[in-house]
């Protein structure tokens, strides 16, 4: 009985010592960024499809995310992170690295328009969900893999 208890105990420790592990992979974070930026476009989107009402504090709280997570994301593409972690980067990242950065950068300047002119209503945050959508377009046409 005890050496059932101890070889679970084990296995447990094994599997928790690997998703620890995992977490901290440039593409488990990548992956991680991009949760936060879709459910902030979710919510954005949400408020634009007529499903929840406008609420500046959402949109705000949402843009917000966008900008901070796209300056920061580049950083998580270093050499050697291409694959594993079914990531869907593809590698034309790493081919023209700046151009990516620049893409992330676009992004943090269209959040940073979209607060500064924060919409006041549902159809304006229509208009920003459409900035961003194109921002986060420019992006993914080139720089993310296709399922």
């Amino acid at each position: 009985m005890k050496l059932r208890f101890v070889a679970a105990a084990a296995v447990t420790a094994a599997l928790g010592m690997g998703t620890a592990f995992a977490a901290g992979e440039p593409q488990v974070v990548r992956q991680e960024m991009m949760e936060k930026v879709g459910d902030a476009m979710g919510a954005i989107g949400a408020i634009v499809k007529g499903k929840k009402p406008f609420d500046a504090a959402v949109v705000k709280a949402s843009l917000t995310t966008m900008k901070e997570v796209a300056a920061t994301f580049p950083e998580n593409f270093p050499a050697g992170s291409e694959t594993g972690f079914k990531s869907e980067a593809s590698p034309k990242i790493w081919e023209n690295m700046d151009d990516f950065k620049a893409k992330a950068a676009n992004l943090v300047k269209v959040a940073d328009a979209q607060l500064a002119a924060l919409p006041a209503d549902q159809a304006s945050t229509g208009a920003t969900m459409k900035a961003l959508g194109e921002a986060c377009s420019a992006c993914h046409e080139t720089y993310r893999l296709k399922k």
